[in-house]
């Protein structure tokens, strides 16, 4: 009997507990319901629909809220932009203002409203006094504006912090120095001024910091080596000052770093040890002022793998060290003033796909120990003094060499053959502001995996072959400055047999071309962008085909023998930016339809043989009168005004070119 009574008492208590549970997801705090509907209030667009789910006073059962079981209250706000189902991903968006009232949701332990796009307002500025036990706070991705609280230097409990990619301003409150436990700080690509505060150095177990894309002055602060658990650390893209601090050689977990694209100074401190930084693989120092040598002991932080040391003052020779960076795959070393040697232990570096040391003082010969990089991928020489005099077949035998740079390396003579057949399809190659003389060789176009050809400032002078129409991914074409004669028709009829175009860029200026420009836009390449034929000598009228090209942003057709009417059909192409037709033959008046090229920025129609009022209206009036000028019958703003219709009224004279 007492074994029933007992049994019967079990069964009744789990039945109440249940109840209890279910009471309390059926039934919402005043407070998080009153915190949770602001909310919602407060956003007017939601494509995801779940907002619209929030009915009743349920609140821990709608789609996104999570609650504590014993408690009720809400302890999760999670309504991210990207949802996952089994099927696919997909980008959702909220429009409208954050209220500020969320924060009487006073338990909740997450926020993630990242990546929605479109949630705008200001953090709660009450944020770190309401919301003690928050964790984790995800506000990346939208257009939030305003400065970080001081108050978020309250959250005690705080672990990890996304306010990247919104618009927020002011400075970095040091308070948050106080989040003892926070271990990500990610907040980058906003327009957050001032310094970094030294009390930062207080976040001890942070272990990813990411300021990068903001307008962040002053030093790095001296102790940031006491964040021993730092693995990244990202401060790119700001306008930091002073020397790299000595502290940063003690960041033994260090695997990122990340300083480039600021105003550094001084040399590089690290490692002046043995040992230090031995966890380092990515390190991005380009883009500064740092002075003095490559530090040898560079070739102790065996882990680096990606090294780039671009656009400083660094000089000397490159320490043969480097070679003892096994796991090196890409070095960066182009726009400095090193010089001497490429030291032979450079062939050592087995795993290396990309090798860039271009714009430099460095010397040849080429040691051919570089031979044994069987995969390296892109090597750049160009802008050095290497005088070559002929470019090393052994280079292009390197079997995963696919994108090669020797422009100004003193090359001279014929384009080589041995490079129509290479171990690995060439897909870049630049021979430019070299002394090559002879044909475009026909062989051009065997290269079908080429994407970039730039041979300009070179001697060369024949007619295109015909066989480049085959190169069906050739999206940069750059041969100005030779003495190539003949028709433009290849050119416009590269990958004409194939449905897509790839060609983008297409500079064939300063040469002896006479026709072909009629071709323009008549085939698969109308995404051309930019497009400069100027210092020629064509002749005729362009024809409206050109209209076809919907993505130009420059047109360079100056300086030839060009004539006829303005082609009406550029009227169309609304992306053009930058249009240049002097010096030529053109008559008539200047279109009206030229109104509508509301993006042009820059116009020379000086020195041809129009007429007429020029178009009243933006952007055509906006110019100035070089523009213009040089052509006799041209009047109205921002030249002299039409004072007779029908009046012409005479200009300077035509200039040769």
């Amino acid at each position: 009997m007492a074994s029933w009574l007992l049994w019967l008492i079990v069964v009744f208590t789990i039945m109440t507990v249940g109840k209890g549970k279910q009471n309390v997801r059926q039934v919402c705090h005043f407070n998080d319901l009153k915190g949770l509907t602001s909310f919602k209030a407060g956003i007017h667009v939601d494509t995801s629909s779940r907002l619209a789910k929030w009915v009743g006073h349920g609140c821990c059962s709608w789609e996104g809220i999570t609650c504590n079981e014993t408690t009720g209250r809400v302890t999760g706000i999670r309504l991210p932009g990207f949802i996952s189902t089994n099927d696919l991903v997909f980008q959702s968006q909220m429009r409208g203002l954050l209220s500020p009232s969320i924060t009487l949701v006073s338990c909740l332990e997450v926020i993630d409203l990242g990546g929605l796009i479109g949630l705008a307002g200001r953090i709660p500025p009450s944020i770190g006094l309401r919301l003690p036990n928050l964790r984790k706070l995800y506000l990346y991705g939208n257009k939030l504006i305003g400065p970080v609280p001081d108050s978020i230097g309250k959250l005690s409990k705080l672990e990890e912090l996304h306010l990247y990619e919104n618009r927020l301003s002011g400075s970095l409150p040091s308070t948050m120095g106080n989040l003892k436990n926070l271990n990500q700080l990610l907040l980058y690509s906003n327009e957050l001024a001032g310094t970094i505060p030294d009390a930062f150095t207080n976040l001890t177990n942070i272990v990813q910091m990411d300021l990068h894309s903001n307008i962040l002055t002053g030093h790095i602060p001296e102790r940031i080596g006491e964040m021993q658990v730092l693995e990244k650390l990202d401060l790119s893209k700001n306008l930091l000052t002073g020397k790299i601090p000595l502290s940063l050689a003690n960041l033994n977990s260090i695997s990122e770093l990340y300083l480039d694209t600021n105003h550094l100074e001084g040399e590089i401190p690290f490692p002046s040890s043995f040992g230090q930084l031995s966890s380092l693989g990515f390190l991005r120092l380009d883009d500064n002022h740092l002075t003095g040598r490559i530090p040898a002991s560079f070739g102790n932080m065996v882990s680096l793998q990606r090294v780039s040391l671009a656009n400083n003052k660094f000089e000397g020779v490159i320490p043969s060290s480097l070679g003892n960076l096994s796991a090196l795959k890409e070095l960066y070393l182009s726009g400095n003033l090193l010089s001497g040697q490429i030291p032979e232990s450079v062939g050592q570096l087995s795993q290396l796909i990309m090798f860039n040391v271009s714009h430099n003082q460095i010397q040849g010969p080429l040691p051919h120990e570089l031979s044994s990089l069987e995969n390296l991928q892109t090597l750049d020489l160009s802008f050095n003094h290497l005088n070559l005099i002929s470019f090393p077949q052994w280079l292009a035998e390197l079997p995963s060499l696919s994108r090669i740079y020797c422009a100004r390396c003193g090359i001279q003579g014929e384009i080589p053959d041995f490079l129509r057949a290479t171990p690995s399809p060439i897909q870049e190659l630049d021979l430019s502001s070299n002394h090559l003389t002879g044909s475009l060789p026909a062989w051009l176009g065997r290269l079908t995996q080429l994407y970039k050809l730039n041979f300009s400032r070179n001697s060369l002078a024949s007619r295109i072959p015909v066989s480049v129409r085959n190169l069906q991914y050739l999206g940069v074409l750059d041969l100005h400055s030779n003495k190539l004669t003949g028709p433009l028709n290849n050119v416009f009829q590269i990958g004409n047999a194939f449905p897509d175009g790839s060609l983008t860029y297409i500079d064939l200026s300063d040469n002896y071309f006479s026709t072909g420009i009629v071709q323009a836009g008549v085939g698969s390449q109308t995404g051309i962008r930019y497009l400069n034929l100027s210092h020629n000598f064509l002749e005729g009228r362009v024809a409206t085909s050109i209209g076809r090209l919907k993505s130009l942003q420059t047109l360079d057709l100056s300086c030839n023998k060009l004539g006829f009417n303005l082609p009406e059909a550029l009227a169309n192409v609304s992306s053009l930016e930058k249009l240049k037709l002097q010096k030529n033959h053109f008559t008539g008046r200047i279109p009206v339809g030229f109104l509508k090229l509301k993006r042009l920025k820059e116009l020379d129609l000086s020195d041809n043989l129009l007429s007429g009022e020029i178009p009243a209206g933006k952007p055509l009036t906006d110019f100035p009168r070089s523009s213009y000028s040089g052509n006799k019958g041209l009047c109205g703003k921002p030249l002299s005004p039409c004072k007779v219709k029908g009046l012409l009224l005479v200009e300077e004279p035509l200039k040769p070119c």
